[in-house]
């Protein structure tokens, strides 16, 4: 009989095997994602807008609000004002009207591991554009110069970021102007897109799905706490906001949670202020309790439960 020959794993510069799941967390294997270029893996950033006091409103105008604008507070030396905006025309990076004023787009196509660092780099590119100028995508990455700014290092993190939100997409053209081409059908297909939307307290949005409506809510504290203090409110029955409301789950995004409640779409967005303002105020007391009582075990239960109801978008 033949003796049967051992099939060694062969492995890539960074000890990869390139059977295996690729490291950026995309779902497929080395070998058919990042070991395609042959090129160092680069694991993503888990929670790109760290650290800065906006990150919520960040996470919130770039996975989920529709149409919305914030000015920017820079702390780079420069006479231009930049406004951070939700999408731009055609999904562009960033755009430089004719008349000077600056945006930067955050529903874009990530190009890096850090999307901390690709906003950066279309920062960086408006305040070097001329006017008329559009940055389409950002571009490919490199390791020199000012590349590696990431969006922290460019605004002041401790500013405060304070969406407006807009009923359609009329903000990207100056006051008086018709759109034209591409735009006038970016524009277009934009506005026949959009939900309704409402902001009913710091990163707790008001959404109109069409078949009912939800509050979209961007937590800052870290998950697991979040979880054991939505579980703590869960077991007690606490953690709606009151009748005609439905805890439906949450996901993750950008290292963040984001609990999401079913609304009676009947109901004026903001009906539901108040009773979000004081789910809000339940929250705190329930995470401030975690620190002297651990999760009883009806309490664990119900975390397992909310576990159940999670995914992840990014």
């Amino acid at each position: 009989m033949a003796k049967r020959s051992a099939v060694k794993s062969k492995t890539t510069a960074d000890g990869i095997n390139p059977r295996q799941a690729c490291p950026c967390g995309s779902g497929k294997r080395y070998k058919a994602c990042h070991g395609l270029s042959g090129g160092p893996i680069e694991v993503p950033v888990g929670r790109p807008f760290e650290g800065v006091a906006g990150e919520c409103e960040l996470i919130a105008l770039r996975e989920f609000v529709p149409s919305a604008t914030a000015p920017l507070a820079l702390s780079v030396d420069t006479d231009r004002t930049v406004t951070l905006a939700t999408v731009l025309p055609m999904a562009a990076a960033g755009l430089v009207r004719v008349d000077g004023s600056a945006f930067v787009g955050l529903q874009v196509q990530t190009r890096s591991s850090d999307v901390s660092r690709d906003v950066a780099r279309a920062l960086r590119w408006v305040l070097e554009a001329k006017p008329g100028d559009v940055l389409g995508v950002v571009g490919p990455e490199t390791e020199e110069g000012d590349d590696r700014e990431r969006l922290q290092d460019m605004i002041d993190v401790k500013a405060a970021l304070e969406p407006t939100l807009h009923t359609d997409f009329s903000w990207w053209l100056p006051e008086g102007e018709e759109p034209t081409g591409e735009v006038a059908l970016s524009l277009e297909r934009a506005n026949e897109a959009i939900m309704p939307t409402e902001r009913i307290g710091p990163a707790a949005y008001w959404v109109d799905a069409g078949d009912r409506a939800h509050l979209r809510w961007v937590r800052p504290e870290p998950e697991e706490q979040l979880l054991l203090a939505l579980a703590r409110l869960s077991a007690r029955g606490d953690l709606g906001l009151g009748e005609g409301s439905r805890f439906a789950g949450s996901f993750r995004a950008h290292g963040v949670l984001v609990p999401v409640w079913d609304l009676d779409r009947e109901q004026h967005a903001r009906e539901w202020t108040k009773p979000a303002e004081e789910l809000g105020a339940r929250l705190d007391e329930a995470l401030a309790s975690l620190e002297k009582d651990p999760l009883t075990g009806e309490e664990r239960r119900a975390r397992d439960g909310l576990i159940g109801r999670q995914v992840t978008i990014r």
